[in-house]
């Protein structure tokens, strides 16, 4: 049963609104990751996936991440509109967080812009940030959004949501 949406007030925007299948749009906000004590990946020329009932996913360009950061872990997953992911590690002097962040060597058409772009669990990390924001990540660990105060829900991910 699909919840009620929250109505977005002035500069906000609902997950409600977002399409299925997901639509894919650059963006030029300042987002940063942060692991470690070490900034894992900064950019302004990132991409953000936007899907009905999930907070933005962000995507960053692997020249504007610290790649030497990333272990590639040995299994992936499919997405029905993105194609097969491939998982990463992030490795820090002694601090591990498993299948942290992931990328789409060869995605679908749709998402070609994002090929070989890295996106990061957010609750994996110590901190990430939309313009100097920090999100809160999207529950239940299995999604990677980004939740920001620009966003509104409810959020796939909590309690009860499976069937949305």
């Amino acid at each position: 049963m699909r919840p009620k949406p929250i109505p977005p007030r002035p500069g906000q925007e609902s997950v409600w609104d977002y399409p299925r299948p997901p639509r894919l749009e650059a963006t030029t906000r300042q987002l940063r990751v942060e692991f470690a004590g070490e900034v894992i990946a900064h950019t302004a020329r990132g991409y953000r996936v936007l899907e009905t009932s999930h907070p933005p996913v962000y995507y960053f360009p692997p020249a504007d991440v610290e790649t030497r950061f990333l272990q590639e872990v040995g299994s992936g997953t499919t997405c029905e509109f993105k194609g097969a992911a491939v998982y990463f590690d992030v490795v820090v002097k002694d601090r591990r967080a498993t299948r942290a962040a992931w990328t789409y060597p060869r995605p679908t058409p749709a998402f070609a812009a994002i090929a070989g772009f890295i996106a990061f669990y957010p609750g994996s990390m110590d901190a990430c940030f939309v313009d100097e924001e920090r999100v809160e990540p999207q529950p239940g660990g299995f999604y990677g959004g980004w939740i920001t105060r620009d966003v509104v829900g409810p959020f796939k991910g909590v309690a009860g949501s499976m069937g949305w």
